[in-house]
């Protein structure tokens, strides 16, 4: 078994023997099993420990063994304890996501300060088949139907050419104890549940489906490849910021191409599949734990959920700033040049009463946009502008004190404020982000 996993290391690429490498250590079967093959390789490890607090005197009892067999077999080791549940309660996830998030930022930092260059881990080959089984379950696509790969940023997986048979029978053929966590045998999630009752029967029922599997996962990966460059591909086509324009052209191919683009803002597929079907609803709006995406005439349009801004009061000349550190400047001149900067308004001082506001437009909001002579909404003119949904609720406008708006930022100032030739006095409006 050990030249199976030498022979993996070499073909993947995960280890150099110069290198110094971090062996995640938890005193399990698995672990156990990774460190003594590492350092039978002949390759420069140290171990590192991480004690949740989690299963009182059986995570001691870990903690111990791990002690005594990094000592019987003079390899560094590194203990660290933590806290999980209050962890888990601050940043509001589960104790699972709390411990791993504990774990992999310790093995990171860890790694930084001895020098290591990567940290491994011992999953296996059945760990990649649940992986995957728990991934299409869930409905995942052809990301999470790739297993669990050799190797992520720092993360290697030395032993993924083996399954955890191969693991028992040769901790057994050396004589190694090791210990076993109890919530392991526990069949209350969805993991252990596969683990202990699926794939067994699976197995039962078509023996080498594990095997089999693995090899799958192993082939999706490589389409995989292919996948991404064509994702791509339609990508720099399609998408232009945080906009994806729709197209009848690659309809067949729009519901993977809008999943891969929407899931890094926390869409699933079940909402893609939802957009989809409303994708000549103008205006319809769906929400992620992030992210708003509302349907416009001709894309979709993703932005961040933040709260609005609050309106900014001006009471006198000077320059404010909003909540974002965007600077408005409010100054009285004599000259009269109108300036062409969308930024910067030019506005007959005499006609404007001050204190100012500046606000988010707000449904109903009117004004007499510059060289005509008739209101109309903010809304329409926008529309006419052809400016996109989530871009009007952005627009911010300036009020005097009549309410009156007297400028549209960066679009057009209000006729009935403008510089004629009886203008004496002018107020300077400079936006600078």
């Amino acid at each position: 078994m050990l030249n199976k996993v030498r022979k993996f290391i070499e073909r993947e690429k995960l280890l150099y023997r110069y290198d110094l490498h971090l062996v995640g250590l938890s005193g399990g079967a698995d672990s156990v099993a990774l460190l003594l093959i590492l350092k039978d390789l002949g390759y420069r490890i140290e171990a590192a420990h991480c004690n949740f607090r989690l299963r009182g005197e059986e995570s001691d009892r870990d903690e111990q063994f791990v002690r005594n067999l990094c000592k019987q077999h003079d390899i560094p080791l590194h203990v660290i304890h933590f806290d999980t549940k209050e962890y888990a309660a601050l940043h509001k996830v589960s104790i699972e996501m709390a411990a791993r998030d504990l774990r992999y930022g310790y093995f990171r930092q860890l790694c930084q300060d001895i020098g290591a260059t990567d940290v491994c881990i011992a999953h296996h080959r059945d760990d990649a088949v649940e992986t995957l089984m728990m991934n299409l379950s869930r409905g995942a696509g052809i990301h999470g139907l790739t297993g669990i790969r050799p190797k992520n940023d720092i993360v290697r997986r030395p032993l993924l050419c083996i399954n955890r048979q191969d693991i028992l029978e040769y901790l057994d053929s050396i004589g190694q104890p090791y210990v076993t966590d109890s919530s392991n045998l526990e069949a209350d999630v969805l993991r252990n549940k596969l683990r202990l009752m699926v794939l067994p029967l699976l197995e039962e029922i078509a023996p080498g489906a594990m095997a089999n599997i693995y090899k799958t996962a192993n082939y999706l990966r490589e389409a995989e490849e292919v996948y991404n460059k064509k994702i791509e591909d339609y990508k720099d086509n399609f998408i232009s910021d945080n906009k994806f324009y729709k197209d009848s052209d690659i309809t067949p191919s729009m519901p993977s191409i809008l999943h891969e683009w929407l899931s890094p803002f926390g869409f699933n597929s079940t909402q893609t599949e939802q957009i989809l079907d409303c994708m000549n609803e103008t205006g319809r709006e769906f929400l992620s734990a992030t992210h708003r995406l509302v349907v416009d005439r001709e894309f979709f349009e993703v932005e961040p959920i933040t709260d609005p801004i609050k309106p900014l009061k001006i009471p006198e000349t000077g320059t404010y700033r909003d909540e974002d550190q965007t600077a408005f400047k409010f100054e009285i001149t004599t000259d009269t040049t109108v300036s062409r900067e969308p930024y910067v308004a030019t506005l007959d001082a005499d006609k404007v009463q001050f204190p100012l506001t500046v606000r988010l437009v707000e449904q109903g909001d009117r004004f007499v946009p510059f060289g005509m002579k008739g209101s109309k909404l903010v809304s329409d003119y926008l529309t006419d502008q052809k400016v996109s949904i989530l871009d009007k609720r952005h627009q911010e406008v300036v009020t005097d004190a009549t309410g009156a708006i007297v400028w549209l930022i960066g679009r057009r100032t209000d006729n009935r404020f403008c510089v004629s030739k009886e203008t004496t006095n002018v107020l300077r409006i400079t936006v600078t982000f």
